[in-house]
């Protein structure tokens, strides 16, 4: 049970922790790694924009007097990126404490990746599948763990072909993100399931920040030829809906509140999840299929060349 009105005020003490934040340089992701810091983690910033990640980091020194971060260069739509981040985590870091799957595009036109995967996919899901994959016997020998996996509501738009998980035949760009987004849901959920069935400690939660102001929207359209569409995308994405600290609570409250549950899904908990502070929410029924995420979990292994540990079997 959520308590009510939960808040980041309310995270314990986190000192001696580190956590891992993809798309940390701003949004959502900033606003989870400052939050994380100001309670004693010490954050790593997982970014692929240097540029914006050293702004990021400059102003988050500033601003906290707790606080310890580092940056670590991370291209999710490039499996060479996603290897290259892993072991140079894995060669500075004795534990991980906290993975937030976070980063993500929406909204973009159909572009190939290095690998020949569609961005939206490639990004929001197979990289974070890679990435976890890649860092999780660290994440279960520092015990407790936590790995949260940041979804959307439009992921009850998503279908997914598994055949075609790659995306190569071109579709429309906002089924093709709410596939993504499903992924995201299905992959925590089986992951929950495996790590479940072998008694590991460690948690894969997932959540969602309902309807945020970010810069995602206008990031994607920026990506495509209009300006009409751009233009749109970013004022869409800057105006509407609750900050970007609100919408990281969710996230916030899967990473750290006591009483948490392995595979529970949060979100928040107002008109009809789009505001308010987190509660626990219901993903549809998609996102439900367990033989559905059995084979997302296979075909992402086939496409991404990373298989999990033994210690975390297929779910019966």
């Amino acid at each position: 049970m959520v308590a009510k009105g939960w808040n980041a005020e309310e995270i314990g003490d986190l000192t001696g922790s580190v956590a891992l934040v993809t798309g940390a340089n701003s949004g959502i992701g900033y606003e989870t790694a400052a939050a994380l810091a100001e309670h004693g983690a010490h954050v790593v910033l997982a970014c692929r924009n240097l540029r914006k990640a050293q702004r990021a980091y400059d102003t988050l020194e500033n601003d906290l007097d707790r606080s310890s971060f580092e940056i670590l260069p991370l291209d999710l739509s490039d499996l060479a990126s996603v290897r290259a981040a892993a072991a140079r985590f894995l060669a500075e870091h004795g534990r991980l404490d906290l993975l937030i799957n976070n980063a993500g595009v929406m909204g973009t036109p159909h572009l190939p990746t290095p690998d020949g995967f569609e961005l939206q996919m490639a990004t929001n899901h197979l990289g974070h599948f890679a990435l976890t994959g890649l860092l999780l016997d660290r994440l279960i020998v520092s015990g407790r763990a936590r790995v949260v996996t940041v979804s959307s509501h439009l992921h009850r738009i998503g279908h997914i072909n598994t055949d075609d998980l790659a995306g190569g035949s071109p579709g429309n760009t906002w089924l093709a993100y709410g596939a993504s987004k499903l992924a995201n849901l299905l992959f925590s959920a089986e992951l929950s399931r495996r790590l479940e069935a072998v008694g590991a400690d460690t948690l894969a939660l997932a959540a969602h920040p309902g309807w945020t102001r970010s810069n995602l929207a206008g990031s994607g359209a920026a990506l495509g030829s209009g300006r009409l569409r751009t233009k749109l995308g970013r004022a869409a994405g800057r105006t509407l809906g609750q900050s970007a600290r609100s919408g990281a609570l969710p996230t916030l409250y899967a990473a750290t509140a006591r009483g948490v549950h392995q595979g529970q899904f949060f979100g928040p908990g107002h008109l009809f999840g789009l505001y308010g502070p987190p509660t626990e929410a219901r993903p549809n029924r998609r996102a439900r299929d367990t033989e559905l995420a059995s084979r997302l979990w296979q075909a992402s292994e086939d496409l991404t060349g990373v298989r999990y540990p033994t210690p975390v079997p297929a779910s019966r």
